[in-house]
């Protein structure tokens, strides 16, 4: 193993976390790294400005193809000053809200907002944390450019540009300050971001036993599950299975498995934990497998398939 593998390993260990749901299953997941979240904010960030620029060069060719009356040129002014605005208010709401809870600089790079309480990522929260991203940035970075202009022209704004330098400056080094990477939207909303890890099914573990036809070799059961009752889980609880069922710890077994028959409606008794959590594994992992051949993929419990 080389010293970058080496290092690389420990910084995805530091940045490991277990998730319990409200539902008691535990999610392994891994905060995204600082890094990460910049290359993606820079994504988004260039996504805008090319947007705006094309937003302002269509109006501009629109305005020049008609009569330049006054009220026409204020017209168009004001549908382009209200398009910006929503853009660039609403594309990270728009996105985030949205069941991948990811804008494409996210997705890009391969990570995404979640609940740090393990449920659902609601637009309150979403909310919360984009209007302190105004706060955090895009407002100090307006003001920055108000006062560079100023100097430019020759007006002397005194110390307030070293002001909203040092303003800036406490909230874009905050997440230095903490071990889960967090914004202060983060912090206020009840979100971190973590790596996504819904993009490709691993390789699926060796089962034997119920996972082969649903039969229990310890008690005979035959467990078969309907298309509605997999279709409540997703990717992200398949690995998470397939996590439990490695390290066969009886304890986890039997948390997930009460979990599982609570949320399908089944009592089918202790004892025989293993072979039912096999069988729904295998079970499971077919039909998203299956489903992605036809371009459904279903993220997570909280997600609609599509």
């Amino acid at each position: 193993m080389t010293a970058a593998t080496s290092l690389a390993r420990q910084d995805n260990d530091k940045r490991r976390r277990e998730l319990v749901t409200p539902e008691g299953l535990a999610l392994s997941l891994t905060i995204a790294s600082k890094g990460t979240r910049l290359g993606a904010f820079l994504i988004d960030f260039m996504i805008l400005i090319g947007v705006s620029i094309a937003t302002v060069l269509v109006f501009s060719l629109l305005g020049s193809e008609q009569d330049q009356s006054s009220s026409f040129s204020e017209f168009m002014m004001v549908v382009q000053t209200l398009f910006l605005f929503v853009l660039w208010n609403g594309y990270f709401l728009f996105f985030e809200i949205g069941s991948r809870g990811a804008t494409p600089g996210k997705r890009l790079s391969k990570i995404r907002v979640a609940s740090r309480d393990g449920g659902k990522l609601t637009p309150a929260a979403v909310v919360a944390r984009n209007l302190l991203r105004d706060i955090e940035f895009f407002m100090p970075i307006q003001l920055i450019i108000v006062q560079s202009i100023m100097n430019i022209i020759g007006q002397d704004g005194g110390y307030s540009l070293w002001l909203v330098m040092f303003w800036s400056m406490i909230f874009l080094l905050f997440p230095f300050f903490n071990k889960d990477n967090l914004r202060a939207g983060d912090l206020i909303a009840g979100t971190w971001v973590v790596e996504d890890p819904r993009n490709t099914l691993d390789v699926a573990i060796s089962t034997g036993g119920a996972a082969a036809d649903g039969k229990s070799t310890v008690s005979g059961a035959q467990y078969l599950f309907s298309d509605e009752e997999l279709a409540i889980y997703g990717e992200y609880e398949v690995k998470v299975l397939e996590k439990v069922l490695r390290e066969g710890q009886p304890a986890a077994m039997a948390d997930v498995h009460a979990a599982i028959c609570n949320k399908i409606g089944w009592d089918p008794g202790a004892g025989d934990e293993h072979a039912f959590l096999e069988a729904y594994y295998a079970q499971l992992r077919a039909k998203l497998e299956g489903d992605m051949r036809f371009g459904k993929r279903k993220a997570d419990k909280f997600s609609d398939a599509g």
